[in-house]
């Protein structure tokens, strides 16, 4: 895994911490203020929902056949399987993470529910 595959898995591994997933002031970290998400639920997710108590899932996660893709200098989108280990749900995740300057923020997030490992 070259160095910036590592930065950025790492990352998406951070906000998937339940304690992260808990906290307004850790999440503030990782999203960018423009953030917005498809969410597994079909629903649409913005920052600001964040700034009103929106509380993710805080199950244990686990990442599968996780791949990054360099949009530019300064963008990345990630895609990956996510295994909620609570439930066995499995959804198909990709995220866009540009690069700002206090960092990479987490742009674009989006699930989609699967019943299999389709990146095998």
């Amino acid at each position: 895994m070259d160095i910036l595959t590592k930065e950025i898995y790492d990352l998406e591994c951070s906000h998937l911490q339940p304690e992260v997933r808990v906290s307004m002031e850790k999440l503030d970290e990782v999203l960018d203020d423009e953030f917005f998400e498809f969410g597994s639920s079909g629903g649409v997710i913005k920052r600001s929902h964040y700034n009103e108590d929106h509380i993710l899932n805080p199950d244990p996660m686990k990442i599968k056949h996780f791949a990054l893709h360099e949009l530019g200098p300064a963008a990345v989108l990630t895609t990956y399987l996510l295994h909620n280990v609570k439930t066995g749900k499995l959804t198909n995740r990709s995220s866009v993470w540009k690069k700002r300057q206090n960092g990479w923020k987490l742009f674009f997030h989006q699930g989609t529910v699967s019943t299999e490992e389709v990146f095998q």
